[in-house]
């Protein structure tokens, strides 16, 4: 497993637990430091992916929302919603620019690992069509 895939997983870890925990920023902090020793000099991209979601979130549920036809935020399995936070941010927020179709590829693959056997199509869909909103 490559070491940003491994970050990702630990990303989506900490922002699950953040989010059915309902933990404030300092708790999810401490909670992803646990990571920092598995994920070496990979961590750094965890943390951005975490800090950045979550400084982001009422943005990024915004836009989930507008392209999720007949799904509102709250109605997502706390996976699939953590896994489209944490790519919606990568693809529209991030100063990375890591290329859309290896976002989407790295989110079906954490989609197939972590969640239901239909998720993956779900995130799939709805990151398809939420591409369109990454600035050059």
């Amino acid at each position: 497993m490559s070491n940003r895939r491994q970050a990702r997983e630990c990303a989506l870890q900490s922002l699950y637990y953040a989010d059915s925990a309902a933990l404030a920023p300092e708790a999810t902090a401490a909670y992803m430091a646990q990571f920092k020793g598995e994920l070496a000099e990979c961590y750094p991209f965890c943390e951005e992916l975490v800090h950045g979601t979550t400084a982001r979130l009422a943005q990024i549920d915004k836009l989930v929302s507008a392209y999720a036809k007949n799904w509102t935020i709250t109605r997502m399995s706390a996976v699939d919603r953590s896994i489209l936070r944490m790519a919606t941010y990568e693809m529209v927020f991030s100063q990375e620019k890591t290329p859309i179709p290896a976002i989407i590829d790295e989110a079906i693959e954490l989609a197939k690992k972590f969640s239901t056997e239909n998720s993956s199509k779900f995130i799939n869909g709805l990151l398809d069509q939420l591409k369109k909103e990454r600035k050059k």
